[in-house]
């Protein structure tokens, strides 16, 4: 149980860092979507080299799929719903949408993480640098939206320390309900955390890059999908 605490605080640690760098300084909107992109094509190659692939080798393509369509249908109902509430308050929801998808790709991941301690996996340094590489983005990004639409600091550190604790409590949850579940329960869970971070992606985390940086938002997208997929292919 202890090492399920560790691992949990480790991989949802850099969801809160994100947010306290966005409140030390202002971001250039030029260098955040650079920070945006980059995150993104990190994100990309997680869904393909761990989650698709870790799932596939679980359980194969039913659960998987079953999963990454109820991922997908959350992320968008979650996302309407962001959506509406802004139109009443005249805000933008680009950094409640980055907070909803760091939320539904969090907990299934970090379940599926809790789960592999449980039984003995050990942990692979490349795959704790991979979750490093893409959270921290995501939450400067969405900790730095909020900040522009007027939040307050206090919130915004509670909002991003809630998502924290949420995902590290996941993988506690993981660990203790390693005995009760089997493979489908994590390849499902793996294809979860797979669809709401394509939704993501494809609505929220790409379109604010590509407003704020511009002709460099595909270089910086290349650039983080190598260095994640790098790491997860590493021995």
């Amino acid at each position: 149980m202890g090492g399920a605490i560790l691992w949990g605080v480790v991989a949802a640690a850099p969801l809160f860092i994100g947010a306290v760098l966005a409140l030390l300084r202002k971001w250039p909107p030029r260098w955040l979507g650079i920070v945006l992109g980059f995150g993104a094509g990190a994100l990309m190659a997680s869904i393909a080299f761990e989650l698709w692939e870790e799932g596939l080798d679980l359980a194969g393509p039913i659960p998987l799929v079953a999963g990454v369509a109820a991922g997908a249908i959350s992320y968008y109902i979650a996302d309407r719903i962001l959506d509406a509430r802004a139109a009443k308050t005249k805000a933008k929801a680009g950094g409640g949408q980055l907070a909803v998808g760091a939320l539904l790709d969090g907990i299934p991941e970090q379940l599926v993480l809790g789960i592999g301690l449980a039984s003995g996996e050990p942990v692979s340094i490349a795959l704790v640098v991979a979750i490093l590489v893409s959270n921290l983005p995501e939450s400067i990004g969405s900790a730095a939206d909020l900040l522009e639409d007027g939040m307050a600091k206090s919130r915004v550190l509670l909002l991003w320390a809630g998502v924290a604790v949420i995902c590290a409590l996941a993988t506690v949850a993981g660990f203790g309900l390693a005995s009760i579940t089997g493979d489908d329960f994590r390849s499902a869970a793996s294809g979860f955390a797979a669809g709401a971070l394509l939704v993501m992606l494809v609505d929220s985390m790409v379109p604010e890059a590509q407003s704020k940086a511009k002709e460099s938002t595909g270089l910086a997208t290349v650039l983080g999908f190598a260095l994640a997929a790098g790491l997860a292919l590493a021995p």
